[in-house]
C-alpha cells in the first residue's frame, strides 16, 4: 500500500471518528422568565422576525439543521451560538441591567442597520432569515422605542 493510500485511509478513519464527538446542543426546555418579551411589549410581527432571524444564534434555543450533525461544521456552529449567546441572549435579556438593556438594543439597531446582523454567513444558507428593508425598518423603529422607554 503506497503512502498516499495510508494517508488517504488515515484521514477517512478520522473523519469517522470525529463524528462521534459530538458538541452539547443548545436547547433548553423551559421557558424563559427573563425573555425579551416579558420585559417588553413585543409585537407579534416584531417576535416573528426575531425568532425567525436572531434566536437560532441568540438565545437557549436553537433549531439545528442536517449539517449540525456533521463534524468539524457541528463544531464551528457551536462555537458561533456560544459567541453569539455571549453577546446577546434573548432569553435572559430580563436579567440584564438597565443600562445594559438600552445598550444591547442599541446595538441590535445597529447592527440591523449596517445590515451586519444577521450574519451573512448564516442568511447564505438560511434564506428566510435574510431581513427586508420594511424587516430592518420595523425591529429598528420598535428598538428604539423601547430604548426610549429605559430612560
Amino acid at each position: 500500500m503506497s503512502w498516499v493510500t495510508k494517508g488517504f485511509m488515515f484521514l477517512l478513519l478520522v473523519l469517522i471518528t470525529i463524528q462521534f464527538i459530538q458538541p452539547t446542543r443548545n436547547k433548553s426546555r423551559q421557558a424563559s422568565r427573563m425573555d425579551i418579551t416579558r420585559v417588553f411589549p413585543v409585537p407579534e410581527k416584531i417576535n416573528g422576525i426575531l425568532k425567525n432571524s436572531c434566536y437560532d444564534c441568540h438565545s437557549n434555543n436553537t433549531r439545528y439543521p442536517w449539517y449540525a450533525m456533521l463534524q468539524p461544521g457541528g463544531w464551528l456552529l457551536a462555537s458561533h451560538i456560544k459567541k453569539g449567546k455571549q453577546e446577546l441572549n434573548f432569553n435572559e435579556f430580563g436579567s440584564y441591567s438597565r443600562r445594559i438593556q438600552q445598550s444591547k438594543l442599541k446595538s441590535i439597531g445597529n447592527s440591523i442597520k449596517d445590515e451586519t446582523m444577521p450574519l451573512s454567513s448564516y442568511t447564505l444558507i438560511h434564506r428566510s432569515a435574510k431581513l427586508s428593508q420594511t424587516e430592518r425598518d420595523l425591529v429598528t423603529n420598535w428598538v428604539e422605542q423601547m430604548r426610549y422607554s429605559l430612560l
